[in-house]
């Protein structure tokens, strides 16, 4: 479930920065290149998470 909400997000976000992006340069919004966009994003963010470890750190005692 957490991957298919990450997927979804990240739709929703490369999207509006897509639009927001086309806005300020003044070009047409095309959705497919969001859609397309998303999915390298994606990947990026499970390969992160797969890095970065769960555990907490152990605490220090002096």
């Amino acid at each position: 479930m957490k991957y298919i909400m990450t997927i979804v997000w990240t739709v929703i976000l490369v999207s509006m920065l897509n639009y927001v992006v086309s806005s300020v340069n003044n070009v047409d919004f095309v959705l497919n290149h969001g859609l397309i966009m998303s999915i390298p994003v994606a990947i990026m963010i499970f390969i992160i998470g797969a890095i970065i470890p769960n555990d907490p750190l152990p605490a220090k005692h002096h």
